[in-house]
C-alpha cells in the first residue's frame, strides 16, 4: 500500500500543488530537502528571486523553475502588489451576485411582496426586460435565500 503524503494532500487542499513539480530543474530544488519542487507558492517566489537576485532574465527563469513567461509576469506584478499572498491561488470568474445590484433586489423584492410567490424564471424575464439585466433564474432563488437567513 502506498504511503499517505500529508503535505501533498494539504498542498493540493489549499490549491498549491504544483502540477508540474518535474519540470523544476533548480538544482536547490533537486539537492535540499527544504525546497519543494511540489509547492507552486515557493516556486514562483523562488523563480522571481532567482531573476531579481541572481541576474537571470525573466524568460531563463521562467524555464528553470518549469513555468511560462505569462506565469512569470502574473506573479511578478501579483507579488508587487500583495507581496508573498499575491502567489496563492485566487478564485476564479465573479466573486458573488455581481448582477444583483441593490436596485435589482429591490425590483425582485417589490415583486415579491406585491405577489407573495417566488417564480424566478418569470422574475428574470421582467428583470431582463425592465431593466435589462440579464440574471439567471437560480442566481434569483439563492438570492431570496439569502435575503432569507438575514
Amino acid at each position: 500500500m502506498p504511503q499517505r503524503d500529508a503535505k501533498a494532500e494539504r498542498l493540493k487542499e489549499l490549491g498549491v500543488l504544483n502540477p508540474g513539480p518535474e519540470r523544476v530543474r533548480a538544482p536547490w530544488f533537486e539537492a535540499a530537502v527544504f525546497f519543494d519542487a511540489r509547492d507552486l507558492v515557493q516556486v514562483k517566489y523562488e523563480m522571481l528571486r532567482h531573476a531579481d537576485r541572481e541576474g537571470a532574465t525573466k524568460a531563463e527563469a521562467a524555464v528553470l523553475f518549469g513555468l511560462s513567461r505569462p506565469t512569470f509576469y502574473q506573479a511578478e506584478a501579483a507579488f508587487a502588489r500583495e507581496g508573498l499572498t499575491g502567489l496563492l491561488p485566487r478564485q476564479r470568474g465573479p466573486k458573488g451576485a455581481h448582477k444583483l445590484r441593490p436596485e435589482v433586489m429591490a425590483f425582485i423584492e417589490r415583486h415579491l411582496a406585491e405577489d407573495g410567490q417566488m417564480r424566478a424564471r418569470i422574475l428574470a424575464r421582467s428583470i431582463e426586460a425592465q431593466l435589462g439585466v440579464s440574471v439567471h433564474p437560480r442566481s434569483i432563488e439563492r438570492a431570496i435565500a439569502r435575503k432569507k437567513k438575514q
